[in-house]
């Protein structure tokens, strides 16, 4: 019986989870009209294992953030053709001439800045409310779960 009880707990919480990625999500696409994203969340991605890395091959950027052949060529092409000014720059791979390596330039680490600050400050919003207890002990079970997603899923480094 405690079995079943500790299941539909567990069943409770990812429903709550569910609903709580909706909201967020609509909340983001009602603010896509008030202010545009110059970066999608794949792009995004992408630059953030850059900026903790850079350069790096295309593959080593695709095994990383886990999209498909097609679906990297497509995001590198354009992260390199911003109406800003490319976001990233390519070159051959000095070591293998068959590899390209790819940097992040700064109007690419500016877009990262501002997409992060704009999901962040939504973040902050939301947790405003939290007394010091709370927000103790909300952060407390962040970094157990982000060390079980790390932990399970086993992404590259």
């Amino acid at each position: 019986m405690a079995q079943r009880k500790n299941d539909d707990s567990l069943v409770s919480m990812a429903d709550e989870i569910f609903e709580l990625v909706k909201i967020a999500s609509a909340v983001r696409t009602r603010a896509k009209g008030e202010q545009s994203e110059e970066l999608t969340e794949a792009e995004f991605l992408a630059i953030d294992v850059l900026i903790h890395g850079q350069p790096m091959t295309v593959g080593e950027i695709q095994k990383r953030i886990g999209v498909l052949p097609a679906q990297m060529s497509r995001l590198i092409r354009s992260l390199e053709s911003k109406r800003d000014g490319a976001f990233v720059s390519c070159s051959i791979n000095p070591g293998d001439r068959r590899k390209i390596d790819v940097a992040v330039t700064d109007e690419g680490r500016n877009a990262y800045d501002a997409y992060r600050e704009l999901r962040t400050r939504f973040a902050r919003l939301i947790l405003s409310d939290l007394g010091t207890e709370e927000r103790e002990s909300f952060m407390g079970i962040l970094r157990h779960i982000k060390d079980v997603l790390q932990t399970r899923t086993a992404l590259p480094e």
